[in-house]
């Protein structure tokens, strides 16, 4: 599903315009990377959060020179879905 699709299904749902629901999409995206940029957590209840990770320095390695580099420690945004949101997917979505 693409950010196409989900304006147009909550168009539908909702019965308003695309470009009314396109651009509340579109503010809530950038919310969450705003807060995530400035260091908060969203936090969704039932849904999930969006958190910033810490990755610890580590030591990688350059295949194509055959060296090794450090990777320095670093912060990536990551989400975590709420429990309810894991439980629907275990039960309703058949293994592949």
């Amino acid at each position: 599903m693409t950010k196409a699709d989900i304006v147009a299904k909550i168009s539908e749902k909702l019965g308003m315009e695309k470009g009314d629901v396109q651009a509340t999409v579109e503010t809530f995206m950038e919310e969450v990377k705003t807060s995530l940029e400035s260091g908060d957590n969203v936090y969704l209840r039932g849904f999930g959060s969006f958190v910033i990770k810490t990755r610890a320095e580590k030591t990688g390695r350059n295949i194509s020179k055959n060296t090794t580099i450090k990777i320095p420690a670093h912060n990536i945004p990551a989400f975590k879905p709420a429990r309810v949101f894991v439980d629907g997917v275990k039960s309703n979505v058949e293994v592949k």
